[in-house]
């Protein structure tokens, strides 16, 4: 066997990092892991066997740290807390520092840029601005995540294809620096329905609440455009360049760019962990990626026992995987970002992220220490397929490889 198999448990962070004092006040004292762990006295032996404890640098009264464990914890590069830039970093992005403004800022020029490839297009509001395009499509700031970082361009698909509300997006993209341009929308809507879910936030972020208007309900598409995001430098696409099979679950494969592999959207945690086992009844050689989503969107809920059942969900799927690794398999667990249900705030904490691998050919009792980066996991799967390419990072592969 020689597959390489990353688990991300999304948003399951291990302790804000240094850097909040400075670049977010708001996330000091989060600690994802451990005060799920200690509110709930919740037991995980499978994470706890992977050295999750090792790399928290913490024990509580029923979670403790395995002594044969290979471990490691990585810093975030990219700017704030994103699922979205997690993901790119984790496949081999270097990430740059994009801008943090309200849609109003760039509203004249997006209207211009759409005009000029010949959309008919409205400017609502005067402060808080946002684009009505075609009568079909909402542009606007996103409204559900860290203010000024994302806008939406939402569509009613019964109305549009969903191709050509990406192609307003790809119009957008090219004309703002914020970290992400999301393509939506949904069927059984109308133009009415978002208008009637338009929100003001903080007096200048003005938007779609996109469960209001009931875009997620029939027939919701989606695709994530990131800032300064090379797909080609990516794991998955070297990968498929050089004929190695790829094979991405959940939400992994909704905004990670997979042009020779498979790519299979889920949200239920134990489905898309059911499709991992499934691969890897088939699958003997190749990468494999999964996103467990459902802990992020616990976290976004504030809803600690929430994220206690689905942590323990993915735990008890961990140990079926575990049973499948042979040969030169490495799994790879770890998260992207922090999402503390107890820090009194609904969005993403900017924290440190695990780094837990089981393999037979493993170092035991090893650790990589703290990396500057998650493209360090991209550079490493890089090294272990053997190609090059990649954008971003240094490959720890030699420091949790048994040498023969």
């Amino acid at each position: 066997m020689n597959r390489f198999i990353l688990v991300v448990l999304d948003s399951f962070g291990i302790g804000c990092m240094d850097d909040v004092a400075e670049e977010r006040k708001q996330d000091i004292g989060a600690n994802t892991c451990l005060h799920i762990l200690e509110k709930l006295n919740l037991y995980l032996p499978n994470l706890e066997k992977l050295g999750l404890m090792n790399a928290l640098g913490a024990e509580t009264s029923i979670m403790h740290k395995n002594p044969l464990a290979v471990y490691g914890k990585s810093k975030l590069l990219h700017y704030g807390a994103d699922t979205f830039m997690g993901h790119q970093e984790i496949m081999g992005t270097r990430p740059q520092k994009p801008l943090f403004m309200p849609f109003s800022f760039y509203a004249e020029v997006c209207k211009k840029a759409l005009e000029t490839a010949g959309y008919k297009v409205k400017l609502i509001g005067e402060n808080a601005q946002y684009l009505i395009v075609n009568d079909i499509v909402i542009v606007a700031d996103n409204i559900e995540s860290d203010y000024g970082q994302i806008y939406n361009i939402t569509g009613v698909l019964d109305e549009v294809a969903f191709n050509n509300v990406i192609k307003i997006g790809h119009i957008i993209r090219k004309n703002v620096k914020v970290s992400r341009v999301i393509a939506l929308g949904g069927e059984k809507i109308t133009l009415n329905d978002l208008l009637n879910a338009v929100e003001l936030h903080k007096g200048k972020y003005i938007g779609v609440n996109c469960g209001r208007s009931g875009v997620y309900n029939h027939g919701y598409q989606v695709i994530h455009m990131g800032y300064g995001v090379n797909a080609e430098g990516q794991i998955p696409t070297i990968l498929g360049r050089n004929s190695i099979p790829v094979s991405l679950f959940g939400k992994v494969a909704d905004i990670v760019a997979n042009p020779c592999g498979k790519s299979v959207s889920c949200v239920d945690t134990a489905e898309v962990l059911q499709m991992v086992l499934d691969e890897l009844d088939v699958l003997t050689n190749g990468f494999i990626a999964v996103n467990v989503q459902e802990t992020d969107l616990a976290g976004h809920a504030q809803d600690t026992p929430k994220y206690g059942e689905k942590l323990s969900c993915a735990d008890s799927y961990l140990g079926k995987i575990i049973g499948k690794i042979d040969g030169n398999d490495i799994l790879l667990v770890m998260a992207d970002h922090g999402n503390d249900p107890t820090a009194g705030s609904s969005h993403h904490t900017r924290e440190y992220v695990p780094l837990l691998f089981y393999g037979k050919k493993l170092n035991e009792a090893s650790s990589i220490g703290v990396r500057q980066t998650m493209s360090d996991v991209g550079a490493t799967a890089a090294d272990y397929f053997k190609v090059s390419g990649i954008e971003s990072g240094k490959s720890f592969l030699p420091l949790i490889q048994r040498q023969a």
